[in-house]
């Protein structure tokens, strides 16, 4: 019965799975199509602020006044970049809305950015995959001490939202820079243009391998980008195939995570991170938010990968916002995902554990599709999550597909999603940016023919005077 049903799956992918390689001027045909709906822009509604600051309560509770970091689980004194990138986008989504004032997001951002200019980094080189927000002490996936090596997509997330923070707050931009400038990325970003996390694992030398699947590599090399890095191999599509459901040609990442020991997986967040951070536009397009997408594939995958949502709703009557999410006990995460591993509506554990139980709506799934595209269904999956919530810790991760009840966990990441997918509303693409009169501390550094040796800056060639 397994080899019947794995042959089946063989010839399925070969008939619908087909590479498309030059595919970008369809893309731009099909996305300037007229039913594209549009996003959703205006000041908030009464019951939007009132979301916003309920998420906003979230990092009230577990802010950590000796480091300024805030913990990636209620109540769990750990953190990640991603999830510490969620603080920063909830932060200053916060402030925009005048949930707090000024003085109030300064004092944290300094306290958070003393912490990033001090912390002690994986190997010298990057900060560590996790740290302890009460001390800011390495430590590995179990808050223990002790070093684990660095994630490129946490790290690019994090270059994002200290870009937006320097652009925003250019006051900011000389602690920003003296922080990264501490970084060594000679392993992280290759000549190519590939990205390059570090495991280490005990008893054994430091790996790095390459890490990035289609959607997350993308977004996360924006992040380097940004600071003048080439990202050429990481920013390109290939390779994929893309897989019909429900009518849709769904991309995925084609690399095989029998060899490669890392999964491709098909979700929401990547691409909607990109739709309201960057407006699915290249960094070098400074313009402000429109619709001409300037990244014209990404919009486009973004765009299947609503539709087949929708449409799956629509033939199922399961109510679908697919992405990873926490859970309130072991496996404690999971990928709940569109396709991976060959099966679509496949949702697993980091290890490729088949765990359908954990299948959920997450909310910064429904939330940033609510706000990418104005239609019904998204207007349903808005009053499915817009009430999940506890007043007093924020918004729960989500509500299980099969009917349990509530994913009972609250997260750094969710709220803050839910605050950027909020302040997307009503700025448009988040990523703006600001002239300044002098160079920055980090401009200085790519145009000196001295200093920050051995560290692989991105270099600026200087004009002959």
């Amino acid at each position: 019965m397994k080899l019947t049903l794995i042959v089946c799956l063989a010839l399925l992918l070969i008939a619908c799975g087909n590479s498309y390689q030059g595919f970008s001027n369809d893309i731009v045909k099909r996305h300037n199509h007229w039913d594209v709906p549009k996003q959703r822009s205006g000041d908030l509604t009464e019951k939007e602020m009132e979301m916003a600051t309920i998420a906003w309560q979230y990092f009230v509770n577990n802010y950590q006044e000796s480091t300024g970091l805030v913990n990636a689980v209620n109540d769990y004194p750990s953190v990640t970049w991603w999830d510490a990138s969620s603080y920063l986008a909830g932060m200053v989504s916060a402030l925009e809305f005048g949930i707090i004032e000024k003085e109030e997001f300064d004092s944290r951002f300094i306290r958070f950015v003393a912490t990033l200019n001090t912390l002690d980094l994986f190997m010298g080189e990057l900060p560590n995959k996790a740290y302890n927000t009460q001390n800011g002490a390495k430590v590995d996936y179990a808050n223990q001490p002790g070093e684990i090596g660095y994630s490129a997509l946490d790290l690019g997330r994090l270059l994002i939202w200290l870009h937006i923070i320097k652009h925003r707050f250019p006051q900011f931009a000389s602690a920003i820079d003296s922080a990264v400038l501490r970084w060594n990325f000679c392993n992280v970003v290759d000549e190519n243009g590939t990205m390059f996390g570090a495991l280490l694992e005990p008893d054994k030398p430091v790996q790095y391998l390459q890490e990035g699947r289609l959607g997350y590599e993308e977004y996360a090399a924006k992040g380097f980008e940004l600071w003048g890095f080439n990202t050429d191999q990481a920013l390109m599509p290939e390779p994929y195939a893309t897989i019909n459901l429900y009518g849709y040609d769904i991309p995925y990442d084609t690399r095989d995570p029998r060899k490669l020991k890392a999964h491709s997986y098909v979700v929401t967040e990547s691409y909607v991170l990109d739709g309201i951070e960057f407006g699915w536009d290249v960094t070098s397009d400074h313009s402000e938010h429109d619709n001409n997408y300037s990244h014209d594939w990404m919009a486009e995958f973004a765009l299947q990968i609503y539709r087949v949502q929708e449409k799956r709703y629509q033939e199922t009557g399961i109510i679908t916002a697919r992405t990873e999410h926490q859970l309130d006990g072991a496996p404690y995460f999971v990928y709940d995902t569109i396709y991976t591993d060959g099966f679509a509506w496949n949702t697993i554990s980091e290890v490729g554990a088949f765990l359908p139980q954990f299948s959920a709506v997450a909310i910064k799934g429904a939330m940033g599709m609510w706000v990418l595209w104005d239609t019904e269904y998204t207007d349903l999956l808005f009053d499915h999550v817009s009430h999940v919530y506890d007043r007093e810790k924020g918004f729960y991760e989500g509500i299980f597909e099969n009917g349990t009840g509530l994913i009972n966990t609250f997260t750094s990441n969710n709220n803050g999603i839910l605050l950027e997918i909020l302040l997307y509303k009503k700025q448009g693409k988040l990523l703006k940016y600001q002239a300044t009169t002098a160079p920055s501390l980090w401009e200085k550094a790519l145009e000196s023919p001295f200093g920050y040796e051995g560290q692989c800056l991105p270099r600026k060639k200087t004009e002959p005077k």
